[in-house]
């Protein structure tokens, strides 16, 4: 099962601006993974699932709606 990244901080108890100091990027870098308008770089998805404590593949391994 997919889940949204959106959907995996919430349940992880961070905020984007959380996260986004934990990656050392910006708010709106954040914003933009959760909105799908670009992907994080394999070692900040990595980062994300040790942050969310999600295998990866329950992230960003899965069937994307067209």
């Amino acid at each position: 099962m997919q889940i949204s990244l959106a959907a995996a901080r919430v349940n992880a108890g961070f905020t984007q601006k959380e996260v986004a100091k934990a990656l050392n990027v910006g708010n709106q870098t954040v914003i933009s993974w959760e909105k799908g308008e670009s992907e994080p770089r394999v070692n900040q998805a990595i980062v994300l699932c040790e942050l969310y404590n999600l295998p990866i593949d329950n992230i960003f391994f899965g069937l994307k709606s067209h």
